[in-house]
């Protein structure tokens, strides 16, 4: 039995001084009873407005739908329903789930309170029947410790706990229908999992049915007994899963499933050894005594060591806070650490002018990593002037136009700025600044993790034949089995600061030892 209905949606956006901009474009789709719907796509494709527009949530009169558009729930046209109207379905009928749990919730409000405002909202209980009520959901939704939780602030929770609170505050008036945006985005692959496990244990439980929206075919495909693949506004394809992904229609949908990170095992690297990471430790201050001195601290990183060889890739793989990025740090002498790093020649990391030309890194976040008030030709060009200050300024910009070549932009973009630019070019830019140095290793911290997967996959293939073009070293780290499967050939598995595994690519993903590098690969549906 159908219970959403949605047809022929298109959404506007008004664009003042041009022509308005379509975001989704002659959509129709529906839901049945029980079932779970997963909408796929890229940034930009139109999955989370077609999403918003159920709820009514658009900026209206900035967006508008056109005249044919249609939303049936419950036997009542949603598009244009008066918001007194749509208070009645919002969080009781119809719920949502967005990607970032630390935007949706109050910052300044007990979790227990938040919870509690949506039953106040909707349900006629008093006030030991609420909290009750709302230990039955942390409960439901598996957070431990309750009653503590209750009391707790936003930013004392976990990613992953803040995100079951998001979906127990969602479920908290049995709604129908759940619609979770990208729920698991930002979270550790075991995380994802558990969250992934508790939508299905509560869409049996509750009788639910589910809208899940993702740009990670993996998990749509696991969870969903329909899906829909959007691009550019519009919908390409639409079937069951077993149909999109065993035979798919739609050119896109051949791309997305092919751009999959599941590549073959990179093989073994015996080339010489290009630097060496001897018992790195960082330790972080817990407690301090009256005079200042540290009387406790936490071991981030704890008695790491590890060889990295010419063109090879190490990857670095564990969850946050295993020390993964702490260890980077450290090892480009960012952080203060005990240990020593040294590289072939004999250069140490303590001399860090002679050492960073050699050793690079590119963050996570190029948007956060880039100044905004640069242009890319100054932030390329900032580390040859400081490296080569004598370069003439034509063959320094000649070597910033190389480059760009190199990592497939093009010099009309010389005197842009950052905020001008999508994730995927941003991210090239990144590699660009790291690479016009002519470095001999670069650590990629996440450098995939907040792009979309085709875009990923093109960061992942530019890396490969950068590296066997100039023989760069790679310390990739990720949370991402597989981008670390892609590109490593060699992997180091951390856990609270110590590595638990390390072997060849193949060692690791074929014949694993420990228990949680088997429970991240397990994670990682591989």
């Amino acid at each position: 039995m159908k219970i959403l209905d949605i047809k022929h949606l298109s959404v506007y956006f008004k664009n003042s001084g041009q022509s308005d901009f379509c975001a989704v474009n002659d959509v129709s789709l529906s839901l049945e009873q029980g079932k779970i719907l997963g909408i796929v796509g890229e940034s930009g494709s139109g999955k989370s407005v077609t999403a918003l527009s159920i709820l009514g949530l658009l900026p209206y009169p900035k967006a508008y739908h056109s005249e044919n558009s249609s939303v049936i729930f419950d036997n009542k046209e949603l598009i244009g329903l008066p918001d007194k109207d749509f208070q009645q379905i919002r969080g009781n009928k119809i719920s949502f789930v967005f990607q970032e749990p630390m935007s949706s919730l109050n910052p300044l409000h007990k979790i227990g309170a938040q919870i509690a405002e949506s039953l106040q909202l909707h349900q006629n209980l008093n006030k030991q029947e609420i909290k009750t009520k709302t230990l039955e959901l942390l409960n439901l939704v598996k957070i431990p410790e309750p009653e503590q939780k209750l009391k707790a602030y936003p930013f004392e929770l976990s990613g992953g706990q803040r995100q079951r609170v998001m979906i127990a505050m969602a479920i908290a008036n049995n709604p129908q229908i759940l619609i979770a945006d990208e729920p698991t985005t930002a979270l550790d692959v075991t995380i994802q999992e558990q969250i992934i496990d508790l939508l299905l244990e509560l869409k049996h439980k509750l009788n639910m049915s589910i809208i899940f929206i993702s740009h990670n075919l993996r998990l749509v495909h696991k969870i969903s007994d329909y899906i829909a693949v959007m691009y550019h506004g519009n919908l390409v394809e639409y079937g069951t899963a077993k149909q999109v992904f065993e035979a798919p229609e739609h050119d896109y949908t051949k791309k997305l499933i092919s751009s999959d990170l599941l590549l073959n095992l990179q093989q073994k690297n015996d080339n010489k050894t290009i630097m060496s990471v001897q018992n790195i430790e960082v330790a972080f201050p817990r407690k301090k005594n009256i005079w200042g001195r540290v009387i406790a601290d936490f071991k981030a990183v704890n008695d790491v060591s590890f060889e990295l060889k010419q063109s090879e890739t190490l990857g670095i793989v564990g969850e946050s806070g295993s020390g993964k990025t702490s260890l980077a740090l450290a090892v480009i002498n960012l952080l203060k650490h005990k240990g020593n790093v040294v590289l072939v020649d004999g250069k140490n990391s303590y001399n860090l002018q002679k050492f960073s030309k050699d050793l690079q890194i590119v963050f996570q976040d190029p948007y956060n990593s880039l100044n905004p008030r640069m242009t890319v030709q100054e932030i390329i060009g900032e580390g040859l002037s400081v490296h080569f200050p004598k370069l003439a300024k034509t063959e320094k910009i000649n070597k910033i136009k190389e480059i760009l070549n190199e990592v497939n932009l093009t010099e009309d973009i010389l005197n842009k700025y950052p905020h001008e630019f999508s994730g995927g070019q941003r991210q090239r830019i990144a590699l660009a600044r790291a690479l016009v140095l002519k470095p001999k290793i670069i650590i990629l911290d996440e450098p995939t993790s907040a792009l979309d997967v085709t875009v990923q996959a093109q960061i992942v293939e530019l890396l490969k034949t950068l590296q066997s073009k100039y023989k760069i070293s790679y310390m990739f780290i990720s949370h991402d089995m597989n981008a670390i499967r892609a590109m490593s050939h060699r992997v180091m598995v951390m856990q609270n600061g110590k590595v638990v595994e390390q072997g060849t690519a193949e060692q690791i993903f074929k014949h694993p030892q420990q228990p949680y590098t088997k429970q991240l690969i397990k994670a990682s549906l591989l």
